[in-house]
């Protein structure tokens, strides 16, 4: 059986008193696109930071592509390298194009000249439909272009893996399909993918497994026709119900 490339085993996460992460367990497999949900406070994106040291877990393990993440031996800029992430807020640099915010991240983290990093950043660009935009800051963007900057900016460092928390919902509902749609690209392109959403008809189209998260835990998982169509456990059950009232 091929080794998982991300492995989180036994994820322990105190805030304090706060337990929030209590024993989780995560596998995801090359390629394979997993949806963590849950009701706010159930630590999906507390796992997501700890998946890329952004937090350290309290205890427990965390492989991504065969590098121990938590190992005080890793150069964990490097390895940072291999997992891209993108997050709720754009973090773009105002003063900056979309190329430039592309191309800095390949400047400062890979030491590219000035050129290539500009070739390297128009391709991801082109990547995620904003080639035209390239010369755009991101006040002249709308919100879904700057977060398709946001992973041009992620892609173009080629990472093993993609993190995605909660990518759309700081969009106006009539941008969030060109986010979704270059997402579907990327899963389409074979990316491995770990996506923390509300975005529930995204994951039933194009999740390979959704994992549902209450209180710290993993209470179920499975793929999305089974898990949407018939939830095995009434806290999942509630939750969907819950969701589709809205």
């Amino acid at each position: 059986m091929t080794p998982p490339i991300v492995e989180a085993r036994a994820i322990h996460k105190h805030f304090g008193h706060l337990h929030v992460l209590k024993g989780v367990d995560l596998r995801v497999a090359e390629k394979e696109l997993v949806f963590l949900i849950g009701p706010s406070g159930s630590g999906k994106s507390t796992l997501l930071r700890c998946l890329n040291r952004l937090e350290d877990p309290s205890s427990g393990s965390v492989v991504v592509d065969g590098i121990d993440m938590l190992d005080a031996r890793t150069d964990i800029n490097k390895a940072r390298q291999r997992i891209g992430m993108v997050f709720q807020s754009f973090n773009l640099y105002p003063h900056m194009t979309a190329l430039g915010n592309v191309a800095l991240a390949l400047r400062k983290v890979q030491g590219m000249g000035r050129a290539e990093a500009e070739a390297k950043a128009q391709e991801a660009l082109k990547r995620v439909h904003l080639a035209d935009r390239a010369d755009h800051f991101p006040l002249q963007l709308s919100g879904g272009q700057q977060q398709r900057v946001a992973i041009a900016r992620a892609i173009a460092l080629e990472p093993r893996v993609m993190l995605f928390d909660e990518p759309t919902s700081a969009l106006d509902p009539e941008l969030v399909g060109g986010v979704l749609a270059v997402m579907r690209e990327l899963r389409e392109d074979g990316m491995t993918m770990v996506v923390v959403s509300h975005e529930m008809g995204f994951a039933k189209a194009a999740a390979d497994r959704v994992v549902f998260m209450a209180d710290g835990l993993i209470v179920e998982e499975g793929v999305p026709g089974d898990f949407f169509d018939a939830p095995k456990h009434a806290r999942t059950r509630a939750f969907i119900s819950q969701i589709e009232r809205h």
